[in-house]
């Protein structure tokens, strides 16, 4: 999805005045990406769009329309950027009216003048030529202020070719100071001019006078010839002769004017003719400006010429008329078509399909062509979506050796083509490695992926103007005011209030086929073989890792935020929501899975190092693993609004119950399994201690295979620590994300792990106690030893201080490991021993006086030695231990014992020092 760009600026316009229908230049920042991404252009108020002509981001060039304000500001607004500012203005100027003789620095054409807003020329009215001062008098501009004159005469005007001329405005505009004489002679003047349509006919008169005159003379000298001669005969003759001429002169003007007569007929049928051409020259020449403005795309000018001709000759019954009229309905049918066919072709943008509406409303098209392009918008998307998966299918087989959708991206080493994934990576990774590291981290998504943001995108990108042309055609912004006038509007609007149903279902088709291709790529089982066959085709080698579902499920909800915000109906979109629920699911499944085998595989890892506490890396990494997988999953956890919880479904809380408790045996199983590994499968490549232990045996370095009694310590040494801080952490992971079902989690991995622990401890000790207490029996009758015939008393025998050494070895292997394990161990150590001697000693069947001091002074030597590790059962059994030997009946013995015990602890001082605890040491059984 494209970032938002800063609203546009108008730095400058030139020139910053002028009159309406001014040619400006706007100039500044940010004006626009094209001419489509322009929606918004007003000076002074006034709605200038449609002569605005974009040039480029920082220039657009228009016409100052008819503004109410004089001053105001240039706005710009634009898709991408929105309403802009501006630091200009520009002033609105209006237009002095120029008379023919009036001087002026521009020209003024006299003839025509082009009018703007249709781009065509007009004649001047006949009443523009007349002269600028009717009164023939100086005129003396006076110095009152238009709005004050407009004010005073409302409705009115100073142009005396108005026909709301007011002569009191034109007086006072233009002789205010005026003499009373002048005004006289300007009364004058008009009367001279009213006078001189009457002398017109009578020049006329005077011109022809003396032809009248000789006329008369002629008649008057005929007459008096008449008189003359007095006679009836000559009259008669004379009448005669005077018809034969004037006979003979008509018969010869008839001659010599015939030719000239018909000349002036048919000159007067030419003018005729021409009259009635130039007054219906519109009609003749409509034909071909239609021709010529369809093809200039001016199709706004073609509906204004047909409506007019419509009206003046829609009904005529002339012929010629009629012939004409019927060719322009031929040609205008001809732009209903192509006008039909420009709407219903694909792809094409919102502002050119309401374009295309309003002029085919305006045309009286037949149909319904809104619906016909919102029809032909929804089987177009729908297809757009499919070819869409077959491309991405086409891609997945043609190229078998694509990346695998098992990509693992590491924390570390994580990247993708997808915007957000590369850029929260190099977050992660820092700035410090980022260029040595490019090429590492240049990874393919997988197909599903990838086309799961294709199809998301494509729908986001078509729908909005698929919904809004819809919110269109249902409240008639779709057509014009000529439309509105003539009912059709409203019919349109009845139209679509019927189709609503129908235009729900294509939404609810649409938002179904997003759904079940989402599914047929990532969900397949969720759809039955039928759907499976349509939305299908996927080539399913392996599950898609549960580090790309999180980017899915974030497309998939801003997809879902996008299309809610064109306010469709919460119902059409559920099937989305419900999509994201089930993706949410699966992701948490498809990643708990993941994190069991990730689990399984830190058994390699493992290299036997241990640190100051006994513990390995082992344990860190499980809770590394654990928490890392929790925390990728915190996004599809979080509820977004009008989403559920994954948790509220009983049977996906014990999923992820089960799930999350078989990672924990997982970790446990296989810590068994490294305790008790052969010899032979260990990698003691990397065996060490830590140098930087403080304790005696911490620098030891073992060349040799790692012994099972080692590997049971450091693995019992590990399990404590699991059981006392990580599965405590655990749990308070799962808590914080949400996880229901966290305490039985943690209380069955508990138990677990404490069974694994008893086991191994008790391995451990039958590894350790049998050899020492099995060595005791014979020791101590070695030589054919008898209690009943002995010689005194004269120190411990080698049997004791034997077992103490082996004692004394456990110690040293324990403390090597963990300090922590030493009390248990030596504890069991010693109630071992102590239950051995307590048993041979109550088997002997008598003693003799110095047998009981021995062996009271062996089992008290013993006692005191491991003094720091007894607890209540070897207690218990060295009392057994001395109840079955006689007392002590003489001083002498009893001093003797001290002696000999003192001897004992003098002489094994330095063997003894490892038993002596410090204070804080407790004693775990």
């Amino acid at each position: 999805m494209s970032h938002a760009r800063k609203p546009p600026l108008v730095t400058g316009i030139s020139p910053n005045e002028g009159i309406s229908w001014t040619k400006v230049t706007i100039r500044g920042e940010n004006l626009g990406m094209g001419p489509t991404d322009l929606i918004g252009l007003t000076i002074c108020g006034h709605n200038c769009l449609l002569t605005a002509e974009w040039m480029s981001a920082s220039k657009i060039v228009c016409r100052v329309g008819q503004a109410k304000n004089d001053k105001g500001d240039i706005i710009v607004t634009t898709k991408s950027g929105g309403k802009g500012t501006s630091t200009v203005s520009f002033k609105l100027l209006k237009p002095d009216k120029i008379g023919i003789l009036d001087q002026s620095a521009v020209w003024v054409d006299e003839i025509n003048y082009y009018d703007m807003r249709t781009d065509r020329n007009k004649g001047m009215p006949p009443l523009s030529l007349r002269p600028a001062n009717p009164l023939g008098i100086e005129i003396d501009k006076g110095k009152f202020p238009q709005k004050e004159l407009e004010a005073l005469f409302p409705g009115m005007s100073a142009d005396f070719t108005s026909e709301n001329f007011s002569a009191a405005w034109y007086l006072i505009e233009n002789h205010s100071t005026t003499s009373f004489e002048q005004l006289k002679m300007a009364v004058m003047n008009l009367k001279k001019q009213a006078n001189k349509k009457n002398e017109g006919s009578l020049q006329y008169v005077k011109g022809g006078l003396s032809t009248f005159f000789e006329a008369q003379d002629a008649l008057s000298a005929i007459h008096q010839k008449l008189e003359a001669d007095g006679t009836e005969k000559v009259e008669g003759s004379m009448t005669q002769k005077l018809e034969n001429v004037l006979n003979r002169a008509s018969n010869t003007a008839d001659t010599l004017f015939q030719e000239v007569l018909g000349r002036k007929d048919k000159a007067d049928s030419t003018r005729n003719a021409l009259n009635v051409l130039q007054r219906f020259k519109f009609l003749f020449n409509l034909p071909l400006n239609i021709e010529r403005n369809i093809q200039k795309g001016d199709y706004d000018v073609v509906i204004n010429d047909y409506e007019k001709a419509k009206s003046l000759f829609g009904k005529t019954e002339v012929q010629v008329f009629k012939k004409y009229y019927a060719e322009v309905e031929t040609r205008v049918d001809a732009l209903r078509k192509l006008l039909l066919d420009k709407l219903l072709e694909t792809p094409s943008t919102l502002h050119d399909q309401k374009r295309y509406i309003r002029y085919l409303s305006d045309l009286h098209a037949e149909g319904d062509p809104a619906w016909q392009c919102i029809a032909a918008q929804h089987k177009w998307i729908l297809q757009l979506m499919h070819n869409c998966k077959e491309s991405y299918i086409k891609e997945q087989k043609g190229n078998p050796l694509l990346h695998s959708p098992m990509l693992d991206l590491d924390s570390e080493v994580r990247s993708s083509s997808l915007g957000h994934l590369s850029r929260s990576a190099s977050l992660k990774r820092g700035s410090s490695n980022q260029s040595s590291r490019d090429e590492t981290w240049r990874f393919k998504a997988p197909q599903q992926v990838a086309f799961v943001e294709k199809l998301t995108k494509l729908v986001v990108s078509q729908l909005p103007n698929f919904w809004k042309l819809w919110i269109s055609y249902v409240n008639g912004s779709l057509f014009s005011e000529t439309a509105e006038k003539s009912g059709q509007m409203e019919r349109s609007k009845k139209n679509a209030r019927q189709r609503q149903n129908d235009f729900k279902m294509m939404i609810q088709q649409v938002m179904k086929s997003l759904v079940k291709l989402i599914r047929g790529a990532l969900l397949p089982f969720s759809l039955g073989e039928s759907e499976l066959r349509e939305y299908g085709g996927w080539e399913m080698k392996s599950e898609l890792s549960g580090q790309w579902l999180p980017h899915v499920i974030q497309t998939v909800r801003l997809s879902y935020e996008s299309l809610a915000a064109l306010e469709i109906p919460n119902d059409m979109l559920q099937i989305i929501q419900d999509l994201i629920l089930d993706l949410r699911v699966r992701c948490i499944m498809i990643t708990l899975q993941h994190t069991a085998e990730d689990v399984k595989r830190l058994a390699e890892k493992e290299d036997w190092v241990v640190d100051n506490e006994g513990l390995t890396s082992l344990p860190s990494q499980f809770e590394q693993c654990i928490v890392h997988s929790l925390q990728s999953l915190k996004g599809v956890l979080d509820c977004k609004p009008g989403e559920t919880s994954v948790f509220q479904h009983p049977k996906i809380q014990e999923e992820v119950c089960r799930l999350s408790t078989d990672i924990m045996q997982v970790f446990i199983d296989f810590l068994e399994q490294l305790s008790t590994k052969p010899d032979s499968d260990v990698d003691n490549t990397h065996l060490s201690a830590d140098v930087s232990s403080s304790d005696l045996f911490g620098s030891i370095h073992e060349d040799s295979s790692l012994s099972l009694e080692r590997r049971l310590l450091i693995v019992l040494s590990n399990c404590c620590y699991l059981e006392r801080h990580t599965f405590l952490n655990l749990a308070e992971h799962f808590e914080k994300y949400g996880f229901q079902g966290a305490e039985k989690i943690t209380q069955v991995s508990m138990d677990s792990l404490k069974e694994l622990d008893q086991r191994l401890f008790e391995m451990y000790i039958e590894l350790k106690a049998d050899p020492i207490v099995g060595s005791l029996e014979p020791g101590i009758y070695a030589g054919y030893f008898d209690w009943k015939d002995c010689l005194p008393p004269t120190g411990v025998r080698n049997y004791l201080k034997e077992a103490l050494v082996h004692i004394i070895a456990v110690h040293a292997e324990v403390f090597a490991i963990s300090k922590e394990l030493v009390p248990r161990v030596l504890s069991r150590i010693v109630e071992a021993v102590a239950e051995e001697l307590s048993r041979l000693m109550q088997c002997v069947s008598s003693f003799s006086r110095n047998g009981a001091l021995q062996a009271r002074l062996e089992i008290c030597a013993l006692r005191d030695a491991v003094a720091v590790f007894l607890t209540s059962e070897s207690n218990s059994s060295f009392k057994q231990a001395l109840e079955a030997l006689p007392q002590l009946s003489s001083g002498g013995d009893k001093k003797l014992l001290e002696e000999l015990l003192n001897i004992f602890k003098s002489s094994m001082q330095l063997q003894l020092t490892c038993f002596q605890a410090s204070s804080s040491t407790m004693v775990k059984t």
